[in-house]
C-alpha cells in the first residue's frame, strides 16, 4: 500500500511538472518588466515581443502606470507597473481593509482605490469578444489581481492572471469567493513582498486575515520549482518576516532575478515538494 501511494504521488508530481508552461510565464514576466519602460520605448519593446500596444497611461494623482497590448490571436494583456524598491514596498503597505461595493469582498484599501481608477480608465479600450489576461510585478501584481476580479464580474472573458512578487490583496473569505479566478503567483524563496502581511499559526481561526488568491509557483535554483497554495503558502511568511530586509531580499524581489530564474526552467523543469520547515506544537506543516 505504501509503495502504491508513493507511485501515485510520483505520477501526480510528474503530470504537474509537464503541465507547467514556463514559456508562457516568461512572456508574462517580459510584459511585467516592460511596464517599467518609458512612453517612447514601450511600443518598440512590445513590437519586438510580438504585441501591439493598444493603450498606456500614468494615472493622475497616483504612481500607477499600466498598458494594454494585444497578441496576434487577439488576446488582450494588461500589465501594471509595481515597485522594485523592497523597503518602500514594505513600509508603505497600508494594511486597512475596505469592502468593495461591486465585488462585495474585503480588499486592501489602497490597492482597491488604485484599481478602481485604472478600471475606469481602461474600460473603453477593452474588447469583450476576446480574452483578457492581467499581469504585474510587486504592487502592480496586486492591482492585476483586483482588475481580474472586476473584469470577471463585468462579463469579460478572463484568462489566467500571472503575477510576480505580489503582496496579498484580500482576506480568507475574499480569496474563497474568487477561488475560481485563475491566478498564478510566481515568487522567489527570499522575496518578502509576497509574504506581507505575515500570518501567525495562532490566527488561523480568524478568517479576517490577509490571504492569497490562487496558486503559488516558487522559483528554486537551476531548473527546479515548487507549487504551493492555501495554508502552506501562507505559512512561508512565518520564517522570514522577523528578518530585516537586506541585499539578498532586495535582489530576490527584482524582475531581473525573476526572469533569470524563469529562464532556467524553460527546458526540463523539475517539480520538487516545498519544505516549509515549519513545525507547530511538534507537528510538521509540510
Amino acid at each position: 500500500m505504501h509503495k502504491f501511494l508513493l507511485t501515485v504521488t510520483f505520477l501526480l508530481l510528474s503530470i504537474a511538472a509537464k503541465a507547467e508552461n514556463f514559456t508562457d510565464i516568461k512572456q508574462l514576466a517580459l510584459l511585467s518588466a516592460a511596464s517599467y519602460q518609458g512612453v517612447q520605448s514601450l511600443p518598440v519593446t512590445l513590437n519586438k515581443l510580438g504585441y501591439q500596444l493598444i493603450h498606456q497611461n500614468d494615472l493622475a494623482g497616483t504612481e500607477l502606470r499600466y498598458f494594454i497590448a494585444r497578441s496576434a490571436d487577439g488576446t488582450q494583456f494588461i500589465a501594471f507597473r509595481g515597485t522594485s524598491n523592497l523597503e518602500n514596498a514594505l513600509v508603505d503597505l497600508d494594511l486597512a481593509f475596505a469592502i468593495h461595493p461591486k465585488l462585495n469582498v474585503q480588499l486592501h484599501q489602497g490597492f482597491a482605490n488604485a484599481a478602481a481608477g485604472a478600471f475606469d480608465d481602461m474600460s473603453e479600450h477593452l474588447d469583450k469578444t476576446h480574452a483578457i489576461r492581467t499581469t504585474g510585478h510587486s504592487l502592480g501584481g496586486a492591482i492585476a489581481v483586483i482588475i481580474a476580479m472586476q473584469l470577471q464580474r463585468s462579463g469579460y472573458m478572463v484568462g489566467e492572471t500571472v503575477t510576480f512578487g505580489q503582496p496579498k490583496v484580500t482576506n480568507f473569505k475574499g480569496a474563497n469567493t474568487f477561488s475560481d479566478l485563475p491566478v498564478t503567483r510566481v515568487v522567489t524563496p527570499k522575496d518578502l513582498v509576497p509574504l506581507v502581511p505575515p500570518l501567525s499559526p495562532l490566527q488561523l481561526q480568524d478568517l479576517d486575515i490577509y490571504w492569497h488568491v490562487g496558486r503559488e509557483i516558487i522559483l528554486l535554483a537551476d531548473n527546479k520549482y515548487s507549487v504551493t497554495s492555501g495554508i502552506k503558502s501562507m505559512l512561508r511568511a512565518t520564517k522570514f518576516m522577523s528578518s530585516v530586509p537586506d541585499e539578498t531580499h532586495i535582489n530576490a524581489h527584482q524582475m531581473a532575478t525573476y526572469l533569470s530564474l524563469i529562464n532556467g526552467k524553460l527546458t526540463n523543469p523539475q517539480l520538487e515538494a516545498y519544505d516549509a520547515g515549519i513545525n507547530v506544537f511538534g507537528f510538521s506543516l509540510n
